[in-house]
């Protein structure tokens, strides 16, 4: 795998829109074809190469590319988006937008993430050393369609929202989760080792939620069913199952009525 590292070196006054940044983008490209790709800057459009240092050569693929970024990248969007294969390694915190929509590959993000890290995901790795902001494996606002594949692990803790309309995949957050998990979801997985604040589940069809500490309020549209033992994310105890959200329609499976599973540790 060859690598391309990128250093900041001209911190934009407004927000650097960095859709370029993935291992397709950079795939088959030299260090000086990397940095004419575009980046844009408000209604302006300029160079990779206007705001970072750019070193190394890519790989022939996506999948033989892996990319390194340096430096303050606080105030960059859309790194990671859409890519398919290969590796990015953000050593820091970045903006909106990581890794949306990708398909494949491993992003790994040593700071914190801003709001809509990997909306739309389809696919992939996303690990996040720090904090995720809100909508984190969410619908793009005005669409329906959320994370549907891949996985997403968060070390430290969430935002609101994380989950909305999520299908498929799963999310695992090491921390404390804020309110609005997986509203709308119809299926998919989210484990939160920590503790929740409130509206866990609303509206939900489908998809199941693991709450290993508290929550705080919870929605009244879940029902008790009973009490069973899982192994969660390494860790084997006994929830209480609830399903919901019963105020929300469902599909039916083989004549059954197909509900969201609600996970609370006692």
């Amino acid at each position: 795998m060859e690598t391309v590292t990128l250093t900041m070196k001209n911190i934009p006054a407004l927000y650097l829109e960095a859709d370029n940044v993935s291992p397709d983008a950079f795939a088959g490209k030299t260090a000086a074809q990397i940095a004419d790709l575009h980046a844009y800057v408000g209604n302006t459009t300029g160079r990779l190469g206007d705001y970072f240092e750019v070193s190394g050569n890519a790989g022939a693929t996506a999948a033989d590319t892996k990319i390194v970024v340096k430096g303050d990248v606080t105030k960059v969007k859309y790194l990671g988006m859409k890519m398919s294969a290969g590796e990015i390694v953000v050593e820091g915190s970045t903006d909106l937008y990581a890794g949306a929509w990708m398909t494949g590959g491993k992003m790994t993000v040593k700071g914190n993430v801003q709001a809509f890290a990997a909306t739309g995901m389809r696919g992939g790795e996303l690990v996040i050393e720090g904090n995720a902001g809100n909508y984190l494996g969410a619908a793009y606002r005005g669409d329906w369609r959320g994370m549907s594949k891949g996985t997403i692990h968060v070390m430290g803790n969430a935002g609101s929202d994380v989950g909305m309309y999520m299908t498929g995949g799963e999310i695992v957050v090491d921390g404390n989760i804020d309110v609005h998990v997986m509203t709308h979801a119809e299926g998919g997985r989210i484990i939160v080792k920590g503790n929740a604040r409130s509206k866990v589940g609303g509206q939900m069809v489908d998809g199941n939620i693991f709450i290993l500490g508290t929550i705080d309020l919870m929605m009244p549209g879940f029902k008790y069913v009973d009490t069973v033992e899982q192994e969660v994310a390494g860790t084997k105890a006994k929830f209480a199952h609830f399903i919901g959200d019963i105020g929300e329609r469902h599909k039916t499976r083989k004549g059954q009525v197909v509900y969201g599973n609600l996970y609370t540790r006692v």
